[in-house]
């Protein structure tokens, strides 16, 4: 049976509403062979206290000032071991105790194996799949009329994953997968729900950083006037996907 180390790495600053939720949808997991590695930016609201709590089940914790976000999934991957890695960020869950298992159980030894996401909310409630599916067979060309893996669903051969680009703030994310995407040789869909993700988050906080952002790490794979034509495509399914979805709720 394939039964690779995955290290799951999750990233928390200030969010003793969600963090426990997040920990236990790792520690719970019937997978035996998880590494857990947590990096706190120095949390001064009760976030520290919950993670102390469960410090019996992560392996690696650190509290410390970073420079946001992808600076403190950098201090987890370099502190990785395992042969795979997953970010888990706070408020974010693995969809189900037995996922993992599921994940590595359907194939052996892939590059990335990856699924489909569930939305929810800050009570944890669903709010149904994301308006970007999965796709049915992965390549790294696939992101180019949006993100259509989520960071949470992806699980990546940590020979892979290089470091996250720190130019980018929002969105180095959707860099960081294509990058690994480019390499990898064998990608599996797994067909199923893999993760739960919290809606909001600093993207839509500032979507317009992200957008510039999204952009630039478009034109950079994908080349400029793909990349102008790709985004008159994603405006208009925008457009429309608001439109049906507006003509249900009315």
């Amino acid at each position: 049976m394939f039964k690779p180390v995955l290290s799951v790495i999750t990233v928390v600053y200030n969010n003793a509403e969600h963090i426990e939720r997040t920990l236990l949808s790792v520690i719970n997991q019937t997978y035996d062979r998880i590494e857990y590695i947590v990096i706190d930016g120095g949390s001064t609201d009760g976030t520290l206290a919950i993670i102390k709590k469960y410090a019996s089940n992560i392996h690696l914790s650190v509290s410390e000032p970073d420079k946001g976000i992808y600076d403190a999934m950098n201090k987890g991957l370099a502190l990785a071991t395992g042969d795979y890695v997953l970010f888990m960020n706070s408020g974010d869950e693995i969809y189900a105790p037995d996922t993992v298992t599921s994940v590595f159980a359907a194939a052996p030894d892939a590059d990335i194996y990856y699924g489909e996401t569930e939305m929810i909310n800050a009570q944890g409630e669903s709010l149904g799949q994301r308006r970007h599916k999965a796709p049915k067979q992965f390549t790294w060309r696939d992101f180019k009329y949006g993100m259509s893996i989520s960071h949470q669903a992806i699980y990546i051969k940590r020979s892979l994953a290089q470091p996250y680009a720190p130019k980018y703030q929002l969105s180095a994310d959707i860099d960081w997968i294509l990058q690994a995407a480019k390499q990898a040789k064998k990608i599996v869909n797994v067909h199923r729900y893999v993760a739960k993700y919290l809606v909001g988050g600093m993207s839509k906080a500032k979507h317009k950083q992200s957008l510039l952002e999204r952009f630039d790490i478009m034109h950079k794979h994908y080349g400029l006037v793909p990349t102008l034509f790709n985004h008159i495509v994603i405006a208009f399914n925008l457009g429309w996907y608001w439109l049906q979805h507006r003509r249900t709720n009315d």
